[in-house]
């Protein structure tokens, strides 16, 4: 019986280890890994990072050696990718709460669950490419539709961490371009 795992099976994606860091830091101070600088970024810009990164992450999803992880707690570029997908949506539906709600609580999302759920490893890089460029153009597109008025409209996380629209986008988009450092794009 053969017991080595094959490239496409579980036993060759366990779960990375969780993280479990508060990135809120990055709304008061820059990124030292990626060199974000949240303060820089207003939410009628929020749409053109997201259409400028899109295409980066659709290049690094064509690349060979896509579903290799540089190590046993990092996810592949891949599994990244992916992930920036499912960022999309849940800020999209974070953001029209937002708009349309007051105060709203964001229900719970744990990234590293979601990861495991839908098996992002297994995931088709071209069709996680595809549905990129759709969630991202979605959520792009509610950000420009943004008027200044509705910049500090509130929202809670349910660790309680408090955003406004505007910080809500500068967190939103270092999630994105840190995620560009990652897979080195």
């Amino acid at each position: 019986m053969d017991t080595a795992p094959r490239p496409d099976g579980p036993a060759a994606y366990p779960p990375v280890p969780a993280d479990t860091k508060d990135w809120t830091w990055v709304l008061s101070r820059p990124c030292p890994e990626c060199g974000f600088v949240a303060a820089e970024v207003t939410p009628d810009r929020v749409g053109a990072a997201v259409r400028d990164a899109v295409p980066r992450y659709v290049r690094v999803l064509a690349r060979p050696g896509v579903r290799e992880r540089p190590d046993a707690t990092t996810w592949s570029p891949l599994e990244y990718a992916a992930h920036v997908r499912d960022v999309f949506a849940v800020f999209d539906v974070r953001l029209m709460a937002m708009v349309e709600d007051d105060d709203p609580l964001f229900a719970n999302w744990d990234q590293d669950a979601a990861a495991v759920e839908a098996g992002y490893a297994h995931q088709d890089p071209a069709v996680v490419a595809r549905e990129l460029e759709v969630a991202g153009e979605r959520v792009a597109t509610r950000f420009d539709a943004l008027t200044a008025d509705r910049w500090e409209r509130p929202g809670r996380r349910s660790n309680g961490s408090v955003f406004t629209v505007r910080t809500l986008g500068q967190y939103f988009v270092h999630d994105v371009v840190h995620h560009l450092h990652d897979v080195r794009a």
